[in-house]
């Protein structure tokens, strides 16, 4: 693997607006600091956390994903701009060059495309295709990603490997502000959601609502029930 350093270097955000893509707004990765790598058999790892030192690397908003994940071997992977425009902002159409990217529908089961320069597109609901069928989707209660994605050029991106020594995790959705000294949980998370909560971020959704007003109160007991069931 390669340190950190590696995915900070290469100007993401004036690459993407050079080449007529609009990069996702700046929001700092909540995947998981240890567990952030899929794999593919022909293309090797891919991390989702530290592109531009995290500001821009892959980020769970409940019903869709946004950011970009970075393989060795095959370049930045553009899982969506983080400002969908489906129903009610929940959701990307996959309609166009300018709405796609990766959603999490029901059940936690991933649909949409994710884009690679050098790759082309990757169909995250490929993986219910297979035989048997394994749809890659988020695993709410495990708070990580299981099943595969496909790429016409790349093949099958896996997840979660069968020893699952390397896969892709979310952080603790309740430690908003990602803290690291313990106690993790604390006054601060409160904060944080509070501030996101004012500001419309797509992180408040906590409930994965879909009809308006998507934020609403039952996403602060939502969060107070993540809350009270800590970090494992």
């Amino acid at each position: 693997m390669k340190t950190n350093s590696r995915y900070v270097t290469p100007g993401i955000a004036s690459l993407l607006l050079a080449a007529g893509v609009a990069a996702p707004a700046l929001a700092q990765s909540n995947v998981d600091p240890t567990n952030k790598n899929s794999w593919s058999e022909n293309c090797g790892w891919m991390n989702w956390r530290d592109a531009n030192g995290t500001t821009q690397g892959v980020r769970y908003y409940v019903t869709f994903l946004g950011g970009f994940a970075w393989g060795e071997n095959i370049g930045w992977v553009n899982m969506g701009d983080g400002t969908p425009g489906g129903p009610n902002g929940t959701a990307y159409t996959n309609s166009s060059g300018t709405d796609f990217g990766v959603n999490v529908g029901v059940g936690g089961n991933l649909n949409g495309f994710a884009w690679g320069e050098n790759v082309g597109w990757i169909n995250f609901g490929g993986g219910a295709l297979a035989t048997p069928p394994q749809p890659a989707r988020y695993d709410a209660a495990a708070g990580r990603f299981r099943g595969y994605a496909w790429g016409e050029n790349i093949g099958w991106i896996n997840l979660d490997d069968a020893g699952a020594v390397k896969f892709v995790a979310v952080s603790c959705y309740a430690n908003c502000d990602q803290s690291t000294i313990a106690p993790v949980l604390n006054v601060n998370d409160f904060t944080c959601f509070l501030n996101r909560f004012a500001a419309n971020d797509p992180y408040a959704n906590c409930d994965g609502s879909t009809t308006p007003p998507i934020l609403n109160v039952n996403d602060f007991t939502c969060f107070l029930n993540k809350f009270a069931a800590g970090c494992t």
